[in-house]
């Protein structure tokens, strides 16, 4: 999956990049879209030379480019032909390449369950994070569970062809050996005294909700994923790895990924 931050790029530029990577991929590329989060900077996009547009808010622009980049991405025309274009009269210009079903698969990451709905209403895709932006008390995965059905809802109202499709990102962390042992042991012992847990904070002036850290065997990891809503109800699983610790040690927690996806889902090929 590639994810696209859409403050600080040119949509049409991405709808370009993306149509290539899809066609080299075979048809595979999943492609992530997203507002981003709220700029520490007071005019990041306008450093990589996107000024936010005098008298618009963040998410209009947002909304906007993201649509420049579903028509683009569609093969839709786009710009007018100048003269020497080879376009019937009246005719916009496409950007190239098209890849044929891409615009199938872009996907949206939503914070709230409003933000959930529009997604569905659109008719993306919809991704949620480790983080949402609503807080009831209640654990992460029942607040992405009533979000998630809210998306289907909006989706099917809207009257879309196809199924909506849902990923959610957890960090999970499997004890399998000495070597995972002694990076994700101290994790466990935190779990074990009940230190690792959802819980509420703030973040960019906003209350959230934080997901904890699924650790330790594969059978331990697979009941609490069993008790998991937003993961049983989901299409997708996405989880974080620790990749600065190296291909080798990640093939093996892979392997431990394997057995949990079989365990949860049996016959599920993904």
């Amino acid at each position: 999956m590639c994810q696209w931050l859409q403050k600080d790029e040119n949509p049409l530029y991405m709808a370009e990049a993306a149509g290539t990577a899809d066609l080299i991929a075979g048809g595979r590329l999943q492609l992530g879209v997203s507002r981003g989060s709220p700029e520490s900077a007071a005019d990041g996009p306008g450093l990589f030379g996107y000024p936010l547009p005098a008298g618009k808010l963040p998410v209009e622009d947002a909304a906007e480019r993201i649509a420049t980049l579903r028509r683009a991405i569609s093969g839709e025309g786009i710009a007018l032909p100048g003269p020497n274009a080879p376009t019937p009269r009246g005719e916009l210009l496409p950007i190239t390449p098209h890849s044929p079903g891409l615009s199938d698969r872009i996907w949206y990451g939503a914070g709230n369950t409003e933000s959930a709905k529009r997604v569905g209403e659109l008719g993306m895709h919809l991704m949620s994070s480790t983080l949402v932006l609503e807080a009831t008390g209640e654990s992460l995965g029942t607040v992405q569970a009533r979000q998630i059905e809210a998306f289907r809802e909006s989706w099917h109202e809207a009257g879309h062809a196809g199924e909506p499709r849902v990923s959610v990102s957890r960090s999970i962390m499997p004890i399998i050996d000495d070597k995972t042992r002694m990076y994700f042991g101290p994790l466990l012992e935190r779990d074990k005294i009940g230190a690792n847990k959802d819980q509420v904070g703030s973040i960019d002036n906003s209350v959230g909700t934080f997901g904890k850290s699924y650790v330790g065997d594969v059978d331990k990891i697979v009941a609490e994923l069993r008790e998991d809503e937003a993961v049983m109800t989901s299409d997708t699983v996405l989880v974080t790895i620790p990749n600065q610790l190296g291909a080798d040690f990640n093939r093996t927690t892979f392997d431990a990924f394997v057995e949990i996806r079989n365990q949860l889902a049996p016959g599920h090929s993904g």
